[in-house]
């Protein structure tokens, strides 16, 4: 077995405050042509000018890091990942188990993975509120290697599942809801999770919303089920989340027609949906193809026996129950997808990465893999996905998502053309994060 080997574990501190990536064709984000030969200049964590190699000086005391055959990119989000899970099989043994070592050991460790796989933003859905938001803030001040995270603390939902009481909060009544977005809020988060909201009254729902919206929250909702949506959309939830995991072979015409109804609503600005679908369409390869699950990609800063109790649980992965309808749900979810992106819905790369045997170091490529091979999304128009329209939603496009002057210097690079393979995002060659270099395999 090949060994994986990441060349830096921990940033790379240039000693010039002036860097200048050179050579590369670069993808800015916004969906326009690739600029060939592109120099950009960094200032500390900031980008100071986009150009070319004909039309852009170099500043002579500036750091040179030369990114000619490469392909350069803003530095990619993943919008719905689960930093306290990394592709154990048995969620019931992993909460009861590993809970403890959740802030400590295990988010910051799904944290530097999703980092070194060129992930320099993501946005956590579902989590103990402490641990969540601790791990965030380190992260933010420079004691951790990560991605800009984005935290909603424990899911919102009627009642939660036993054992999961640290990071599923049920309510009761409206008043309830009310008071557990408050706390969220005052504690913080940056977002609300909201779960199986067809299980709760229209009114707590409305309650989650209302209240969410008044702190200037957003609010993701689960889109499993057509109720969910029907009810989401109905209260104004701004994001859903998957495509559905009924085996229904598209969404029923009502709830396309609402869906139609709310895009058409151009002052309220786009409805967004993370449709998460790599982990169903990747999952027959998988059993397949068994291999990919030794990428030790995911063993970083992981203990040893953590590492060996994951790769026993997914031993026999033909035998997961998490996934035994999959190969059923598989076949609707292109449907699924088409409808909506035909329906004006804007589209967000993630992956729910952390589920069984789906890995942070893997996720966010194989999604935007999928979209490209199996769906015919354009490589421009997925990677957008995956970088201008995340930072939108989530309010700071004006500080990243994009390689553009004054935005912060978040890029990452592969070696080839990934427009032509989108695959190449599988091993990202380069990661800047904030002007910082965490990662550069040309480095000797």
């Amino acid at each position: 077995m090949k060994k994986i080997i990441f060349l830096f574990c921990a940033p790379l501190f240039m000693v010039a405050q002036t860097k200048a990536l050179v050579g590369g064709t670069l993808i800015n984000g916004y969906g326009n042509p690739p600029i060939k030969n592109s120099v950009v200049l960094i200032e500390g964590e900031t980008i100071v000018k986009v150009g070319t190699v004909e039309t852009t000086p170099i500043p002579k005391n500036a750091e040179i890091i030369s990114t000619e055959g490469m392909s350069v990119l803003p530095g990619l989000w993943d919008m719905h990942v689960h930093l306290m899970i990394t592709g154990h099989s048995d969620y019931t043994y992993w909460d009861k188990t590993y809970l403890p070592l959740f802030e400590k050991v295990i988010m910051p460790a799904s944290a530097h993975q999703l980092l070194l796989a060129g992930v320099t933003s993501a946005r956590d859905l579902g989590g103990p509120l402490e641990a969540s938001l601790a791990v965030r803030d380190a992260i933010n001040q420079g004691s951790l290697p990560g991605p800009t995270m984005y935290m909603s603390g424990p899911f919102i939902q009627k009642e939660p599942y036993p054992g999961t009481e640290a990071f599923r909060w049920g309510v009761t009544d409206q008043k309830d809801a009310r008071a557990k977005v408050r706390k969220l809020a005052k504690a913080g988060v940056d977002c609300i999770k909201l779960i199986d909201q067809d299980q709760m009254t229209f009114e707590e729902i409305q309650a989650v919303v209302d209240e969410a919206h008044k702190h200037n929250l957003k609010v993701v909702a689960h889109a499993h089920r057509p109720e969910e949506i029907r009810l989401g959309l109905k209260a104004g939830v701004d994001n859903f989340e998957h495509t559905g995991l009924s085996s229904a072979p598209a969404f029923p015409e009502d709830v396309m027609e609402s869906i139609k109804e709310r895009t058409a609503q151009m002052n309220r600005g786009p409805l967004y949906w993370t449709p998460t679908i790599e982990v169903l369409f990747n999952h027959d390869y998988v059993i397949e193809n068994p291999e990919s699950l030794d990428n030790e990609s995911w063993h970083l800063d992981l203990p040893d026996e953590i590492i060996q109790d994951i790769k026993k649980s997914i031993a026999k992965p033909g035998e997961l129950p998490y996934f035994q309808l999959t190969s059923i749900r598989k076949p609707t979810l292109k449907t699924k997808f088409n409808q909506l992106k035909e329906a004006g819905v804007v589209m967000m790369i993630g992956t729910d990465s952390g589920v069984p045997m789906k890995f942070h170091s893997q996720s966010t490529w194989n999604e935007l893999d999928i979209w490209v091979r199996e769906l015919g999304i354009s490589p421009l128009e997925a990677i957008k996905s995956a970088t201008y329209w995340p930072s939108k939603f989530m309010g700071v496009e004006d500080q990243v998502g994009t390689v553009s002057e004054g935005k912060q210097a978040d890029i990452i690079a592969v070696k080839g053309d990934v427009l032509r393979y989108i695959s190449l995002l599988q091993k990202v060659d380069f990661v800047m994060k904030k002007g910082t270099v965490y990662k550069n395999t040309n480095t000797k």
